[in-house]
């Protein structure tokens, strides 16, 4: 095979597959059949292209052979004649409108989608994992590493929740707005969930990135739908903070730079005026929440980039805002950080010590900030125990590094 037809193919399914799902799941109303229907389309495509070379519009090639593949699924399990009358029209259509437009002009389906995922009658513990499979194609084993399950179990989850979106009937639509304010936390959380993946790399570089890129468009997409929504805003203004520092995270030779030692010229001075103007377009309409909390938390770390200097007491009051909010551990963790940094380490040292043990015992950042906290009082011995523990759960070999420089240093300060 041509390498240059495989490449294509991965590029393809890389880049389109969710909305090339959303589009047929959003006719068919079957997401199981819709992944179905698009991986018999590939498998197609590394045949077929090879012989024939890449179609100058991979993409509608691959809708036109999955919506083939479709049809002939449904005649297959003896749908009603009406209802596959309906879906032969919207196919047809949509196929009449890429001709036209000799470029895949079909519409972009993965908001609907989204919305289809965290629907109430799904079980809220699979919201996100579900999104992220289909609408971002995100692997199985991959989203059971992030949310710390079996493989198996995570993909018995993922098969029950779609075919619940099936049986249920679940719309793919937008919902109407007095009903949006339930579901659009859902939907919120999800799309920083997967931001959240993109940005801990637990795949590639370029998937990682990708992925990352991909949560911004959702954000983009949803606040375009939803401009007044205060929350989309302070997401898509949280995203874009964090991703103008993407750059800075890594010195030359690759190694971790935690936040307080980028340098900030680095960062990407557009996103960051960018992001400061949608903080500031939330802040007009008077309703403060979790996802604005964090984005005015990262405004203020970008505020060194002009100012030179970290303003350590407006974060501490930031921070007991978001606990207040959201008392998620990860949130509870940073603010001990942050008064670690404001009022010295034994206050920071002090808010750790309120954690359940139950949460902590396995909770990498927990042991970071725990082993940097007391090695800033002094305790060099309980600090080297504490890296070691952070060291140990840490997936990432760049942040194993940095820790282990960070663990050297604290044995030196003793042997010292």
């Amino acid at each position: 095979m041509p390498p240059d037809a495989g490449r294509a193919a991965e590029e393809v399914a890389r880049q389109s597959y969710g909305k090339l799902i959303a589009f047929l799941a959003a006719r068919s109303r079957d997401v199981p059949a819709a992944e179905d229907a698009l991986s018999e389309a590939l498998a197609s495509a590394l045949r077929v292209w090879p012989e024939r070379g890449v179609p100058g519009n991979p993409e509608a090639w691959l809708l036109v052979a999955a919506r083939r593949n479709l049809m002939q699924a449904a005649r297959h399990r003896a749908v009603q004649a009406n209802a596959q009358a309906t879906l032969s029209l919207a196919f047809e259509e949509a196929e009449e409108r890429m001709n036209e437009a000799g470029k895949s002009a079909f519409p972009d389906e993965r908001l609907k989608l989204l919305f289809a995922c965290t629907h109430p009658a799904i079980d809220s513990s699979v919201h996100t994992p579900l999104m992220l499979q289909t609408v971002l194609g995100i692997e199985a084993k991959t989203i059971a590493r992030a949310f710390v399950v079996s493989p198996e179990a995570m993909s018995q989850r993922l098969v029950r929740a779609k075919m619940k979106i099936r049986d249920a009937g679940i719309p793919f639509a937008v919902p109407p707005r007095p009903a949006l304010s339930g579901r659009l936390a859902a939907v919120l959380s999800a799309i920083y969930a997967a931001y959240g993946l993109g940005w801990d790399g637990l795949d590639g570089e370029e998937e990682r990135h990708s992925l990352a890129g991909e949560a911004i468009w959702l954000g983009r997409a949803l606040l375009a739908v939803l401009p007044d929504e205060p929350e989309a805003i302070g997401l898509l203004s949280l995203m874009l903070h964090c991703e103008a520092r993407r750059s800075a995270r890594r010195d030359g030779s690759g190694r971790y730079v935690p936040l307080d030692e980028q340098d900030t010229a680095i960062w990407n001075a557009i996103m960051i005026a960018e992001a400061d103007a949608l903080l500031r377009k939330a802040g007009g309409f008077d309703r403060f929440g979790p996802f604005q909390c964090q984005a005015a938390i990262q405004s203020v770390h970008a505020a060194r980039r002009f100012s030179g200097a970290t303003d350590w007491q407006a974060l501490t009051t930031l921070y007991a805002a978001l606990v207040t909010m959201k008392s998620a551990l990860g949130a509870r963790v940073s603010q001990a950080a942050v008064i670690g940094r404001a009022l010295g380490p034994a206050a920071g040292l002090e808010q750790l010590d309120r954690l359940d043990p139950r949460d902590i015992a396995a909770y990498q950042p927990y042991w970071a900030v725990r082993a940097f906290l007391l090695a800033n009082a002094g305790d060099d011995t309980a600090a080297t125990d504490a890296y070691m523990a952070a060291i140990g759960l840490s997936d990432s070999p760049a942040v194993r590094d940095f820790l282990t420089h960070r663990l050297e240093q604290a044995r030196r300060a003793l042997s010292g």
